[in-house]
């Protein structure tokens, strides 16, 4: 009773009821959370979770909410926002890098080409967490998370008060997946290796390369999820999908962009399904035109 009470008073301060999660997702969509909150510590996160337990609610985090699609009708249960988790340590002479899970990649790939460690240029330009990046084994112009990932601390769901080390070895990391994908663990945080004693001034300059390249090809500045589909190598899906003239294409304020045909914009009053019906309609079209199914790089929720 005494963990119980103790769990529900932590809880009670900072957890929240039917929350627009539009605002929590870089597509800017999705209804509410019947619950939500939005841990800074692991302490939080420990309470949270025996509160949910105690409630009898069902559990999933999430943390920039890019690469993620959550329905109309909201999530029951309690949702995590774990961007609020954020920090970092870095090691220059070994390469080492311990990351809480809501560390913004972007601000994480900074901070290492300022040190002069190389291996996370690439990821300046994702809108992301490093947890949702382990997730989703995330990856851009020719760099992925699998490439630098030594290790990664959980929470298990089912054991608030334990946490486990895995080992990058044991996640089962491919293109754009990882074992994780299938747990209802929580990652709370990971560890990268980088290659050390690089001139900080030329990973800067590398880093920032790869952002310009990624503004100036990509709709940056509007609502999106980034890439929505995976490229079935060796074709790329955006090639595929503009060969069918679908640039511009949109079903209600969901747009197949005229800049990148691989994202799907929000042009302001998206909904969920209008994105959901979009996905298909350039689905259907690739597999007639060219026989081949494209899958979607997106985490759907409420679905």
């Amino acid at each position: 009773m005494a963990a119980h009470a103790a769990a529900a008073a932590a809880a009670a301060g900072f957890v929240q009821q039917q929350v627009p999660l539009s605002a929590y997702t870089t597509w800017k969509v999705g209804g509410p959370a019947a619950w939500l909150a939005e841990p800074g510590s692991l302490d939080e996160i420990s309470a949270l979770v025996q509160w949910a337990r105690s409630e009898r609610l069902g559990l999933r985090s999430i943390g920039a909410g890019s690469n993620l699609l959550v329905a109309d009708q909201g999530l029951d249960g309690l949702t995590l926002c774990l961007r609020r988790l954020q920090g970092s340590r870095l090691e220059p002479q070994d390469g080492l890098i311990d990351a809480l899970a809501g560390e913004p990649i972007p601000t994480l790939a900074r901070k290492a080409a300022r040190a002069g460690l190389s291996g996370l240029e690439w990821a300046v330009g994702i809108p992301g967490t490093v947890g949702g990046a382990v997730v989703m084994n995330a990856g851009a112009q020719g760099g992925c998370i699998a490439d630098c990932l030594e290790s990664v601390v959980l929470l298990d769901p089912e054991a608030p008060g334990h946490t486990r080390e895995l080992k990058a070895a044991e996640l089962d990391l491919a293109y754009r997946h990882s074992k994780l994908q299938l747990e209802p663990w929580i990652v709370l945080s990971a560890r990268f290796r980088l290659n050390s004693g690089q001139d900080p001034a030329v990973v800067s300059a590398r880093t920032s390369a790869n952002l310009h390249s990624r503004t100036s090809t990509q709709p940056y500045q509007q609502p999106s999820c980034g890439s929505v589909f995976r490229n079935p190598e060796p074709h790329k899906a955006g090639q595929l999908i503009e060969a069918l003239g679908l640039k511009g294409h949109r079903i209600g304020d969901a747009e197949v962009s005229p800049l990148h045909a691989n994202f799907i914009v929000n042009l302001g009053h998206a909904q969920a399904r209008d994105i959901t019906a979009l996905i298909a309609l350039v689905q259907d079209q690739v597999q007639r035109a060219h026989g081949i199914a494209l899958h979607t790089e997106v985490k759907r929720l409420g679905f």
